[in-house]
Parts: C-alpha cells; structure tokens; sequence
C-alpha cells in the first residue's frame, strides 16, 4: 500500500541509479543521517563499500526504493538515459516531488517539464566532485569538488531541505539563480578533456603535456564562442586556465568517457560536443575542432 507522505520520514530520499555519483551521494547522505534508496532497473538492495576521501571505508547498506508515493528524488543519471529514467520514476512520485537532474552535458529540459505535475518542483545540479567504481558495490570518492544547485520551475519547493540534503550528498554547496553559464563552463572543460582523453585513453593528467594544448585551445575556443553568441559570455584565456586547473586537480583520474569507450559503453559524446555542434549550425559558426572529437568518438565506439 502507498504511504501518505506524512507518514515518510522526513529525511527519505531516493536516489536514481547507481553510478558513482549517485552511490557517492548515497553513501554521504546516509552518513548524514538521512534514509536513501535506491531506484533501480533491476530493484535490489545493495551492501555498498565507501572509500571516503580520507581513504576511510565503510560497509553501507542501500535498501532499494519500496515507496509509491516519493517525495523527494535525485536522478544523477547520463545525459542519454536523463529523459527515460524520468519517465519511469513518474507514476511514483507524489503531487508535489522534487526532482534534482544531474548530469555532463546539455540535455534540452523541455521534455520534463512536459511530464511533470504543476506541483512537482525540478532542480538541477552541477558538480565537480569525482568518484568511480572499481566494482558494482564500492564506490571511492576519489576528487573533491564543488556543487552548485538552481530551481528550474516555479514548482520547485521545500528550499532548506533540497538544500541540506545536497549539501550533505555533494556539497559544499552553492545555490545560483541560473545554472546555464556554469553548464556552459563545465561544458568547456568536458568538451576539451573527455573525448581527448578517451581517444588517448589516458588519465586526465597526461593531457598537461604541450603536444595537446594546440588541441584543447581550438576545443575551449570553439566552446566559448558559441556560447557567447548564445548570451552567456566566456573567454577563451580564462576558460583555458580553468581547464588545465581541473586537468592538475584530476591527474591521476580517468575520464567518464575514457571509461565509457574503454568499457564499451555508450559515451555523453552527443550531449557534450554534439550539443556543441549542433548549436553551432543553428548560429552559423564552424566548429572544427569539436566536430573532430565529435565525428572520432562516434566512430570510435560504433567500432566496439
């Protein structure tokens, strides 16, 4: 039977999927003192090992979502499977859920707003920290970083508490009034270091060397006008430092996408440089270098 959403504990919260940012935000909220679970394609409980930052480990055991009536989600799925894993958690949520999106990338949000109640509130969430899984139940956070967090519907409510719990999960935290010229900043530094990074299938750090700045100029060039012409202004200097800054800070990391291809999975290549491109077209810029990364990693992974 579906619980009324009085009858929930206060700090419940489910939590999309399980990859490494979701179980990284699993973990930290849970040590936090709130109630996670887990929504899952195959619905299972998971005994989950946490490597915190300070190489402390922990045994955790994430139950798997059993109420009907959610009031409170966290989707920090891949950009291609953000409008399908909305889709199926829908029929569960409650009049008034909130829903936080995290994802690399640009995803068009207009589809979910199309599915939504006018209660139901959505956020979005951008993070730079790092966490991977050496195996399906463990999870390290492996790189700290900083989340920002923007209401993306008038809907979108229970503010302390949406809040308090990122902060927990994958704080610290910053709350912004528009989260677009920061997507379009971490856009930059995914554009310039994950495709190259696949196709070299190198740690992040091995693109410090100088034979790959001709690369990763013309890639954070490229990002940098386009979104300019779109009304959120960046320069190509400044960006660049930025990128190599998150370059040092990563070294000893591999990418999403290095991952993704090296697993042969799908990569957010479509969402990452073909957003890039194909915003380009609509303003009439080339776009070269991006259409390379775009154009090898397709291939790439059509390949595998």
């Amino acid at each position: 039977m579906a619980s009324h959403p009085s009858t929930r504990p206060a700090l419940s919260w489910c939590i999309v999927g399980r990859g490494a940012i979701g179980l990284l935000a699993s973990a930290r909220l849970q040590l936090a003192g709130y109630l996670p679970s887990l929504w899952l394609k195959h619905p299972q409980s998971l005994q989950l090992t946490f490597t915190a930052i300070n190489q402390h480990q922990q045994l955790l055991l994430l139950p798997q979502t059993t109420d009907h009536f959610i009031q409170r989600v966290f989707v920090p799925v891949k950009a291609y499977d953000v409008i399908s894993a909305v889709t199926q958690i829908i029929p569960a949520l409650s009049p008034s859920a909130q829903l936080v999106i995290s994802h690399n990338g640009m995803v068009p949000h207009q589809p979910l707003l199309q599915q939504l109640q006018p209660g139901q509130g959505l956020w979005f969430l951008s993070t730079s920290q790092a966490a991977y899984k050496p195996a399906v139940d463990q999870v390290i956070h492996s790189g700290e970083g900083k989340s920002y967090l923007a209401k993306l519907t008038e809907a979108a409510s229970d503010d302390q508490h949406i809040i308090n719990a990122m902060t927990a999960a994958l704080g610290p935290l910053e709350v912004v009034a528009d989260i677009y010229p920061l997507l379009w900043h971490k856009l930059a530094i995914n554009a310039a270091i994950n495709p190259l990074s696949a196709l070299e299938n190198c740690r992040n750090g091995q693109l410090s060397d100088p034979q790959y700045l001709p690369q990763i100029t013309a890639l954070v060039s490229e990002v940098c006008q386009v979104a300019t012409a779109l009304g959120y202004p960046m320069q190509p200097a400044s960006t660049l430092t930025e990128v190599y800054r998150v370059i040092a800070a990563t070294a000893g990391n591999f990418s999403s996408m290095q991952q993704d291809v090296a697993a042969g999975r799908q990569t957010e290549i479509n969402a990452i440089s073909g957003y890039i491109c194909q915003q380009a077209a609509q303003l009439q810029l080339a776009v070269p270098a991006n259409q390379n990364m775009l154009s090898q990693i397709l291939a790439l992974t059509a390949a595998n």
